[in-house]
C-alpha cells in the first residue's frame, strides 16, 4: 500500500505506554474485531474473538466482569520510538498528563492514522451521494489494556469497536497476530482490519448498530447469532467499499486486495473454530465463515457503494 508521506488524520488519539485503569458505567456493547483477536485460551477464542461482549466475559470464565476493578498502574508514559514520523495528526488521549497534541508517531502509528484519513475521505464521499453526512470515527491506539466507553478491554479481544464513544480501539501489535497466528501479512491486510472496524461505525451512523442491539434481549441466541454475522459480515461489504476507492485513488499495490482477502479468510468462525476445537459449530458462528467473510469482501469491492451491503436481506433477516 502506498501510504509513506501521506497525510494522516485528525482523529487519531495515541495512549500507547498508558494504564488501561478501571472502568465503570457506559454501554457493553462492543462490537468485536472481525473475530480478530490473540489465538489462547480456547473460551475467549469463541465468546471474546467472535464477537463476545466484555460485560458478559466474567461469567464465561467463572467471575462477574461488570464488577471488575483493576487500579491504575501509575502516570502516563510515552513510549520512545526509534524511527518516528514528526506529525501534528495524533492527540493524546483526555486526561493524560502529557497534554501535546503534537507527537512522534512510529511507522505502525503513522500507517494506522493514514488508513483512518482515507476511510474518512472515502465515507464523507458517499455519504454525500446519498444526502446524509458523514461524523468521523476517533481511533485510540492503546498497549495491552484500554478503558474504552464500552468498558475495559485487553489486545486479547483484538481490535474493536464502541458505539458509545463512537472510537476504533487497536492495540498495534496486533499485525503481528496477523502475519505469525492467522498467516495473514501485509499492510493492507491491517488495512482491511481498520477498515471493518470503520465500518462498524458506518453502521452506526445509518442506525444499523441500535436495532441491533435492541434484539439482544429478544431473540434466542442462536438467532441473535444469526444478526451478529449479518452485522460482521455488512461491515466486511463496508471494507470491501473502502479498498475499491482506495485503488480508484491509486493508494494499493499489486497484491494489496489479496492480503485483505486472505485476512478475511483467516478469521472466519469457522476457520477460529476448527484452530481452536478441531470442530465447527454454525449455530455459535458470530461473524461469519471464511467464505461468506471473502465474499461479503469481494461485493463491497465490487459495488463500491452501499448498493449491494443489505447481509440482513440476504440472510433472510428484518432489521
Amino acid at each position: 500500500m502506498k501510504w509513506q508521506g501521506r497525510e494522516g488524520s485528525s482523529n487519531v488519539e495515541d495512549a500507547r505506554g498508558s494504564s488501561g485503569g478501571s472502568f465503570s458505567g457506559g454501554s457493553p456493547m462492543v462490537i468485536g474485531g472481525g473475530g480478530m483477536g490473540c489465538l489462547g485460551i480456547i473460551v475467549m477464542i469463541i465468546f471474546v474473538l467472535m464477537g463476545g461482549n466484555p460485560a458478559d466475559l466474567g461469567g464465561v470464565l467463572g467471575g462477574d466482569s461488570s464488577q471488575q476493578q483493576t487500579q491504575d498502574s501509575g502516570k502516563s508514559t510515552s513510549s520512545t520510538q526509534d524511527n518516528p514520523f514528526e506529525t501534528g495528526n495524533v492527540k493524546k488521549e483526555a486526561g493524560q498528563v502529557d497534554t501535546k497534541t503534537e507527537k512522534s508517531l512510529d511507522e505502525r502509528g503513522q500507517f494506522a492514522s493514514v488508513v483512518l484519513k482515507d476511510t474518512e475521505d472515502v465515507w464523507h464521499e458517499i455519504f454525500k451521494k446519498y444526502n446524509r453526512t458523514y461524523t468521523e470515527p476517533k481511533l485510540l491506539l492503546y498497549t495491552d489494556g484500554v478503558r474504552s466507553g464500552c468498558g475495559q478491554a485487553s489486545k486479547q479481544m483484538g481490535p474493536f469497536y464502541c458505539p458509545t464513544d463512537q472510537k476504533v480501539y487497536i492495540d498495534l501489535s496486533f499485525m503481528d497476530e496477523l502475519d505469525k497466528k492467522f498467516n495473514a501479512p501485509g499492510d493492507f491486510a491491517m488495512a482491511y482490519v481498520i477498515a471493518h472496524e470503520v465500518g462498524h461505525h458506518v453502521q452506526n451512523e445509518l442506525g444499523i448498530l441500535p436495532k441491533f442491539h435492541q434484539l439482544r434481549n429478544q431473540l434466542s441466541e442462536t438467532e441473535y447469532n444469526k444478526y451478529s454475522v449479518a452485522v460482521e459480515l455488512q461491515a466486511d461489504y463496508f471494507a470491501g467499499v473502502y479498498a475499491k476507492h482506495a485503488q480508484e485513488m491509486g493508494y494499493t499495490d499489486e497484491g494489496d486486495l489479496e492480503e485483505a482477502i486472505k485476512a478475511a479468510q483467516a478469521v472466519g468462525d469457522d476457520t477460529l473454530q476448527e484452530k481452536a476445537l478441531g470442530r465447527v459449530n454454525p449455530d455459535t458462528f458470530t461473524h461469519g465463515s471464511s467464505a461468506d467473510r471473502m465474499k461479503w469482501f469481494k461485493k463491497g469491492y465490487e459495488a463500491g457503494d452501499f448498493s449491494q451491503g443489505d447481509t440482513f436481506k440476504a440472510m433472510g433477516l428484518e432489521l
